[in-house]
């Protein structure tokens, strides 16, 4: 826990020194496509939460500007929950679990720089989470809010990801830093 206590420690020094720079410029400028690339962290949540306690994720997102304060977005990446300790007094570790995203969404921003996205999507489990016992791997149904910041090349966000189906639901909380630029 000292680790994530660090992780996010430091997330929050870098979203408070991109937002104490000052940078002009147009949050989403209309008609303008941008393309991004980010890490994640994430804090799992629910059922997810009993075999992980971290996970890590790569995201690419594609912006739409529709309006000069509101974009359309697409983002697909992997993320990846490392298996915690079983707890059995052992040694042994529940396996890794990955999740590949698919997700449409806005971006609406409620001032120069600061925004409100909502994604929903599809979430492609590599593998079978409670293991059936069939090898099947499940699609999830994604739905998720968040806040951030973003600047002319920087994106920082944080949300709540909730991921239900196939009666097992389950959420993380995410921060993404992300590049970005046009295209």
């Amino acid at each position: 826990m000292k680790t994530m206590t660090k992780i996010i420690a430091g997330a929050f020094t870098a979203l408070a020194i991109f937002i104490g720079t000052n940078v002009k410029a147009q949050s989403v400028p209309k008609d303008a496509l941008r393309f991004g690339v980010g890490v994640e962290g994430l804090l799992p949540t629910g059922n997810l939460h009993d075999i992980s306690n971290v996970g890590i994720g790569g995201t690419a997102r594609l912006q739409y500007g529709i309006a000069n304060n509101l974009a359309l977005t697409l983002t697909s990446g992997y993320y990846n929950f490392f298996g915690k300790k079983i707890g059995d007094g052992t040694d042994a570790k529940y396996p890794s679990f990955g999740m590949v995203p698919v997700k449409a969404g806005i971006k609406a921003f409620f001032t120069n720089n600061l925004y409100f996205g909502a994604e929903v999507g599809a979430g492609f489990e590599t593998k079978d989470f409670y293991a059936n016992g069939d090898g099947s791997k499940n699609t999830k149904l994604i739905l998720a809010p968040g806040l951030g910041y973003a600047s002319k090349s920087w994106d920082v966000g944080v949300r709540y990801e909730n991921y239900s189906g196939q009666s097992n639901n389950y959420g993380t909380v995410g921060l993404r830093i992300a590049y970005g630029f046009g295209l």
